[in-house]
């Protein structure tokens, strides 16, 4: 093996090894290199971990150098249109000549101030002009967005955003958020346009590659590298921190200080935060859901000693956050790796009372 290790638990970071979400990525890659794409606005959602930043990093390096393509990245936590238009002024190199030439935007702080112009005092205009001058060099504009939430920016953009595609102006964008997050922006009024565009969830990754990545990469038995696969349930940045500690380990097979690595920053760095944000109910049945792998609702609601009805909310919020599944009718599980004993430690910290 490398001295290198290949693995890495930085988040959003793309590790030298790592299974791409190829299927997503080259879906979305074809849709924008179409002549006339079908669709001009994408959501990457999942839980914390899933590879949503791995996966839009991989789809914006595919057109960052491309002269036909001009990539925009942008914080959802800013005055979106202005960062945007300011962003394209300082980067490319004739909307720079064409704002200090046709356009005043001193009003904004960008450019420099043609006295024989008028200030524009519209930033939406200023965009929708300066989009005309990048279809006319038949380029397109991709705007990327890490972790969005609801902001009065974000939904600033996306509404100019759906007047700009209504006049064929060539410009796309990518959305990466939490299933709430993204949820919260679908349902927000006059984002209709915004419900509509594709979403592609992050799924659990396929066992089997995991299993062959672990018995390639540190020369594994197959049965101890099958162990391990499992053992991360196919959560992307389980699979990560699951082979750092092994590769790390130098061991050929899995030991207990491995597991506790693994148990630590699960908790630190994902699960701690997920407890947190669960309403007292939902908490309440996970410490009833975590006794077996698998249960039937009808068992827990006995165990739990509550009903259908309220069971109903729990169980949409828990399955929304990624965090159970219920897709098999009347059979309820996990979906997180060693979330078992992470909730199992926090009742023992602070034992839940409803």
């Amino acid at each position: 093996m490398n001295n290198k290790n290949p693995y890495t638990i930085s988040f959003g970071k793309i590790p030298s090894k790592y299974l791409s979400r190829n299927s997503i990525i080259d879906s979305i890659v074809e849709e924008l290199e179409s002549d006339i794409p079908d669709e001009q606005a994408f959501k990457l959602t999942g839980i914390r971990g899933t590879g949503k930043t791995v996966t839009l990093t991989a789809i914006e390096q595919k057109f960052n150098n491309r002269k036909d393509w001009i990539v925009s990245d942008l914080r959802p936590d800013s005055d979106m249109i202005v960062s945007l238009v300011s962003q394209l002024y300082s980067s490319v190199g004739f909307i720079t000549k064409f704002i200090d030439s046709s356009l005043n935007l001193s009003a904004f702080g960008i450019g420099i101030d043609i006295s024989s112009k008028s200030p524009v005092t519209s930033i939406d205009y200023a965009l929708e002009v300066i989009l005309k001058e990048i279809a006319k060099r038949n380029v397109r504009l991709l705007i990327v967005i890490d972790e969005a939430h609801k902001t009065k920016g974000l939904i600033d953009l996306i509404q100019e955003f759906q007047i700009m595609i209504r006049k064929n102006l060539p410009v796309y964008i990518i959305v990466a958020g939490l299933y709430e997050d993204i949820e919260c922006l679908e349902n927000t009024d006059g984002l209709t346009f915004f419900l509509r565009a594709a979403k592609y969830e992050m799924t659990p990754l396929n066992i089997t590659y995991i299993r062959e990545d672990y018995k390639n990469t540190m020369k594994l038995s197959f049965e101890e590298a099958e162990k391990m696969a499992f053992i991360t349930k196919g959560y992307a940045y389980a699979y990560q921190v699951l082979g750092k500690y092994m590769w790390d380990s130098g061991k050929k097979t899995l030991t207990p200080e491995v597991l506790q690595n693994l148990d630590e920053v699960l908790s630190d760095k994902v699960y701690k935060k997920i407890w947190d944000e669960l309403a007292p109910k939902d908490k309440w049945f996970l410490q009833f859901i975590i006794r077996k792998d698998t249960m039937s609702a009808e068992e827990l609601l006995s165990l739990a000693k509550a009903n259908h009805s309220q069971w109903s909310v729990p169980r949409s919020r828990l399955s929304e956050k990624g965090i159970i599944d219920v897709q098999s009718r009347g059979m309820i599980s996990i979906c997180l790796p060693r979330f078992r004993e992470f909730v199992e430690s926090q009742i023992m910290l602070s034992p839940l009372i409803l």
